[in-house]
Parts: structure tokens; C-alpha cells; sequence
């Protein structure tokens, strides 16, 4: 059984953090965040997730599959799928709005839900039954936080 990810750790990385972007690096997801004394802050995402905001999906990595009209056979490639067009629109939205933390809990499994200021919600769904990370919350160049915690 993999060890639970306690929720007051991931809290210590993201308090006083502001979202900034979001995107993907091959088939992660990546949520970059502005940390308090002007750190970065990331989320790696390695499993199924979602952003949602005011009860709405805007953003889910199953996005990744499906490739933008017009875009080719190497959609996922060139950065042209439904995901990397949502994602540069959200972006937009967060650099706007600069959206702060505002809670998180890791559930049973590893589930994870980060929230931030006004009405957004990240949700990420662990679904490999192995010891390969789903997710990862980190200070670039300090304390790294994820599920499950062998991998970390």
C-alpha cells in the first residue's frame, strides 16, 4: 500500500502562492504558481485531472487527446491539441485575475484537490495501482510533495 501525502505538507509549498499558468510538458500537466517570496511553485500532474471553475470543467488532461481543427496528425507534438488551446486561454485568465491558494485536501488513493481565489478547483485522480508518481507539488530547488510518497 502506498503512504498517504499528508495535506498539511502540500499546504506549506502553495500558502501564499498565486497561480500563473498552465500547460503541459509532453503528457504532464503543469500548473505553475508564484510562490510568497517570489519562488517557484509547481504542480506536475502524471495521472487524469481537471480544472474547474464555478461547477464547469475548463480544463482536462483527456484535452491532450484530441487535436485542434486544422492541426495535423502531429497536433500533440507542435503544442496544437484542445488541451494546449484551453490552457493558453486559462493562462491568460490567471495572469489577469492572479488567483491565490486557498485550501488543499489529498484524499484516500492519493486524490488530490488544490483550490484558489475566485472559484477555481484542481482535481487529480491517481489510477495506476503501482508505485509510479501521479502527482507532484514542489519549490523548484526545495521541498517536493506528491503521491505516492515513495516516489517523491
Amino acid at each position: 500500500m502506498a503512504a498517504e501525502t499528508p495535506a498539511d505538507e502540500v499546504a506549506g509549498i502553495l500558502t501564499g502562492a498565486a497561480v500563473h499558468s498552465v500547460g503541459r510538458a509532453a503528457d504532464m500537466g503543469v500548473i505553475a504558481f508564484d510562490g510568497p517570496r517570489g519562488e517557484e511553485v509547481m504542480a506536475h500532474l502524471q495521472c487524469p485531472f481537471r480544472i474547474v471553475q464555478d461547477g464547469a470543467v475548463v480544463l482536462g488532461s483527456a484535452d491532450m487527446r484530441y487535436a485542434q481543427m486544422g492541426a495535423g496528425e502531429r497536433a500533440f507534438d507542435e503544442f496544437g491539441t484542445v488541451f494546449d488551446a484551453r490552457a493558453a486561454k486559462l493562462t491568460a485568465l490567471l495572469g489577469q485575475a492572479r488567483p491565490r491558494f486557498a485550501g488543499v485536501t489529498v484524499g484516500a488513493a492519493g486524490g488530490l484537490t488544490v483550490t484558489w481565489e475566485p472559484s477555481f478547483r484542481l482535481e487529480a485522480f491517481p489510477d495506476c495501482s503501482g508505485s509510479i508518481e501521479a502527482w507532484r507539488v514542489l519549490v523548484r530547488g526545495g521541498a517536493h510533495h506528491g503521491f505516492p510518497v515513495e516516489c517523491v
